[in-house]
Formats: structure tokens, C-alpha cells, sequence
């Protein structure tokens, strides 16, 4: 998968995170069902491994570089972006650069 400028990206959906009371009533963080938000976002390919021997798993990890600020985006919220579900393997970081090249930066892996 080769880069994507942001402007001109792909869309995506990213799952914010909510607290949820289990049946046991033990609180989880679940990503929120009422919707996602729609961002425009640049992927740029990190690492990936592929699986060697039946009974692993192929691991594709992807960098989601998106203008916008997503509040309540944590490690258990999710992404859907290229037809894919993708869960987030790093938090969001902002990057305050120069001129146009502000943005958050957030390193998601694909789901099996």
C-alpha cells in the first residue's frame, strides 16, 4: 500500500471511546454505538509480518495521519478505513509543525 496525501486522502471512521457497565457491573471501555466520526485521513505503511506457519496471523500496522482533533479517541476505539476494521495500536500524537503541517498521527494495526 503506498502513502496518501490527507487532503486528497481516503475517508475513514473512527469509533470514539465510551465507558459501558458490563452485565457483572464492572465498567469496560467499548467504542460508542451511536456513530462514528468521518475524517479524511493520509496512510502511510509502517511495519507488517506475514504469517509463516498455519495457525498464525499476518500483522499490518499503518500510520492514520488526519487533520482533525478526535476527542475521546483512546487505545479501545476503532477504525474503519479502506473496507477494514483496524483497532489503534498508539494513541493519538499531535505534531504542531510549520505552517500547513499540523496534524494528529495515530498508529493502527488491522484486525484478523
Amino acid at each position: 500500500m503506498s502513502s496518501r496525501q490527507r487532503r486528497r486522502g481516503v475517508p475513514a471512521k473512527v469509533w470514539r471511546t465510551v465507558e459501558h457497565v458490563d452485565s457483572r457491573g464492572n465498567k469496560v471501555m467499548v467504542a460508542d454505538p451511536n456513530g462514528p466520526i468521518e475524517v479524511r485521513c493520509a496512510l502511510i505503511p509502517q511495519r507488517s509480518s506475514k504469517a509463516e506457519v498455519p495457525g498464525q496471523q499476518q500483522i499490518n500496522i499503518t500510520r492514520m495521519i488526519v487533520a482533525a482533533d478526535l476527542p475521546d479517541v483512546t487505545l479501545w476505539s476503532r477504525v474503519e478505513v479502506i473496507g477494514k476494521q483496524w483497532d489503534i495500536v498508539t494513541p493519538p500524537a499531535y505534531h504542531h509543525g510549520t505552517r500547513q503541517t499540523r496534524h494528529w498521527s495515530i498508529d493502527i494495526r488491522e484486525r484478523p
